[in-house]
């Protein structure tokens, strides 16, 4: 197992225990849309390191972005086995093409 799927598990652990104690379960707690909150401000600040060129703050942030779109799956039941089927069914197709097909839909 990777390390991403092995956080989706904790984070599907704390979701289910709703441990108070819990910064996953207490974020899980307040919706879907304050974990997708959540997560826009993540990437907002990984966007800014990138900008900067800070490599150790962006790693960091890089990390953060990661944790809270795992946990904004979670939230709306999308399971990161979910997301690696999209992206195998992508595999192969050329990004310019496969956007083509989605407008085209």
């Amino acid at each position: 197992m990777s390390i991403l799927h092995d956080l989706f598990a904790t984070i599907e652990a704390r979701k289910a225990g709703g441990d108070p104690k819990s910064w996953t379960a207490k974020l899980l707690a307040k919706g879907p849309e304050k974990c997708a909150e959540k997560f826009g401000e993540e990437a907002i600040e990984a966007i800014i390191e990138a900008v900067k060129g800070d490599k150790a703050a962006l790693t960091s942030e890089a990390a953060d972005v990661l944790y809270h779109l795992l946990v904004m799956l979670a939230a709306r039941d999308v399971s990161l086995a979910d997301v690696e089927a999209e992206l195998a069914r992508r595999k192969g197709t050329s990004g310019i093409a496969e956007k083509a097909a989605r407008a085209e839909s």
